[in-house]
């Protein structure tokens, strides 16, 4: 039948028949009987049809009429995430703060508990009220913690809605995220934004680490003692977090508790564990193990003693003293570039490996002090940033940092060991101490780094191989490879090491620099892009090779890193990565054709 001519029909069971005929075939009975009320609802529960539920309600149906259940069209629309029938709903009428359902809740409650951010976004637009509390006593940023829909979090914050909120029962959204996440999102994300860590509950007097020992959250157990969680507060019943892990035999938890006891000197650990949890110590220790490890190998190669089994004991002790020092000072041991000055007599020499050190230290220093390109911003940058992505529909975790509180630029990495986002991440550097981005000269500075280390490694070679001639009375011409090597190994065994060291080094430094002359001049990408090429949508990914949108051709990506003119030739693109988030058009179809090409 005509659907026009139902509806212009006042009789409930005329247009009962008229809803009834065109869903016999594909929905059940409902409620016991097919009435108006219960077809518009069936509809935007199941369907969400918005023509036929228009046409409905321009009928004469009440957009404020809850079904048998006390939900009203506006909660269903929401649950539903259905823009269009909100904007429709509420144009009509519908009570936007109406409460119904199980749960006495709003339609925004709904939406936040399905995680539907675009639909909470439209809500609040509309002067939907976040601090409403449902039936469990629970606004929507309580919601939002417990099912660990972060973007909602940091939206609702960003509006307004207090971090440290307290819901009838005295929780906080980061109680409530230590208890029911188990990830280190939104938890992260609160943390972020100075939450009171070490707030109770009302009735438990629970802090958030009581909570997350009560769930057995290690993840966020974690998070929590590195914001300096209060390991001793004690609950209602005078309770720790301590003695809850140890009432539940959790030994992961009852170990890190205890350590961080100790970090904060609560116990009196023992001098040895003292220094394991001194952080300045252990730096220490980590700088300068590796240097007496080279010193010592050498050491005892170069002993006047006869007996080898002697020395092996000694290598043994020294290689039991390292690993002690790896497990209780919680060291990654490493190689470290030691390079001195062998037996260099010329002048000529002397001059040039002066040089080179120099021009190796410089670019060592600007390389660990310059900024690699640091995302900054202050906490209204952040707030309004959040609110932008999210009523854009783009506040989505692969372009917003939980931790920096920041739209991620493109070709921007969060670097984990430095806890801050990078422009134009290329990786992080043990070495040098410090990321390697694109501004200030960063990556230009570790690249001459790279090149004056290789250098000075071939110097320490040269050396080894001029202190030979002059104190080894053997020869390679004359004597062949393996006499010349028993040779040289008994002249000076600790030569031979430093030596193979330098051989060691100079093979994977080499390895680096042609890497990253590669990436930077064949492929136009960082290191970080060629390893998680896969998951970014601007580069285009084969099983033999990757295309990307920043290759400009072999000769014009050199001159854009290195900045180079010559004289005119070439006019070095400069840009800053800090505020860019798209990729920019393709300016070169190969490798070659912008070759000496100006601007």
């Amino acid at each position: 039948q005509d659907w026009k001519h139902c509806h212009s029909r006042i009789s409930q069971s005329q247009l009962s028949l008229c809803v009834l005929t065109p869903l016999r075939s594909c929905v059940q009975q409902y409620d016991g009987q097919y009435t108006p009320k219960s077809m518009v609802h069936l509809y935007l529960r199941r369907y969400g049809i918005f023509e036929r539920c228009r046409e409905l309600v321009e009928a004469g149906f009440d957009v404020r009429q809850p079904d048998k259940e006390n939900v009203t069209l506006l909660h269903w629309a929401a649950i539903n995430n259905r823009v269009d029938l909100v904007k429709y709903y509420i144009s009509k009428g519908a009570i936007v703060d109406q409460l119904g359902g199980d749960l006495n809740s709003t339609p925004l409650h709904w939406a936040t508990r399905q995680g539907h951010l675009s639909m909470v976004v439209q809500l609040m637009k509309y002067g939907a009220d976040p601090s409403l509390i449902d039936g469990e006593g629970c606004s929507c940023v309580h919601l939002a913690a417990q099912f660990g829909h972060t973007s909602i979090v940091a939206y609702l914050i960003a509006k307004g809605q207090d971090v440290d909120m307290m819901d009838q029962n005295g929780m906080t959204p980061l109680m409530w995220a230590a208890y029911r996440t188990h990830s280190v999102d939104p938890t992260r994300l609160l943390l972020t934004f100075n939450v009171s860590v070490n707030l109770g509950d009302k009735y438990h007097k629970n802090t958030a680490l009581h909570w997350a020992v009560l769930a057995g959250n290690t993840t966020v157990i974690s998070l929590l003692l590195d914001a300096n969680a209060n390991v001793d507060a004690q609950n209602i019943k005078g309770e720790t977090p301590l003695d809850l892990a140890k009432q539940r035999k959790n030994v992961w938890m009852i170990n890190h508790l205890q350590e961080a006891r100790q970090a904060k000197g609560y116990d009196s650990p023992s001098y040895l564990k003292r220094l394991k949890m001194d952080k300045e110590f252990r730096q220490k220790v980590m700088l300068g193990t590796p240097f007496v490890v080279i010193w010592l190998v050498g050491f005892i190669a170069d002993l006047d003693i006869d007996s080898w089994l002697i020395k092996g004991l000694m290598y043994a002790g020294m290689w039991i003293t390292v690993q002690f020092l790896s497990k209780y000072g919680h060291l990654k041991m490493s190689s470290a570039f030691l390079n001195p000055a062998a037996h260099l007599p010329f002048a000529t020499v002397h001059l040039p490996f002066l040089i080179n050190s120099l021009a190796l230290f410089y670019n060592f220093g600007k390389s660990w002090k310059s900024d690699p390109g640091i995302i900054k911003a202050s906490e209204e940058q952040k707030k309004k940033t959040i609110v932008e992505l999210a009523e854009t529909g783009s506040l989505d975790l692969s372009i917003f940092c939980s931790t920096c509180l920041i739209r991620k630029p493109i070709r921007s990495k969060h670097c984990a060991v430095c806890n801050r986002c990078i422009a134009k991440f290329d990786h992080h550097c043990p070495w040098v101490g410090n990321c390697v981005g694109m501004r200030s000269g960063n990556h230009r500075y570790f690249m001459g780094y790279l090149f004056f280390l290789l250098c000075m490694i071939c110097w320490m070679m040269y050396g080894c191989i001029c202190y030979w001639r002059i104190h080894c009375s053997t020869s390679y011409a004359k004597d062949g490879f393996w006499l010349y090597l028993t040779q040289i190994a008994s002249c000076s065994p600790w030569m031979l090491w430093m030596f193979l060291n330098s051989v060691f080094h100079f093979m994977w430094v080499a390895v680096l620099i042609m890497c990253q002359l590669y990436q930077i001049a064949a492929l136009g990408i960082t290191t970080n892009e060629r390893m998680n090429a896969r998951r970014y949508k601007h580069f285009k990914v084969t099983a033999t090779s990757i295309e990307s949108p920043f290759n400009h051709g072999c000769f014009r990506n050199l001159a854009d890193f290195f900045e180079i003119r010559c004289c005119g030739l070439f006019r070095p693109v400069t840009v800053d990565w800090t505020t860019h988030w798209k990729p920019p058009p393709r300016l070169f179809s190969s490798l070659w054709d912008a070759a000496l090409l100006p601007g």
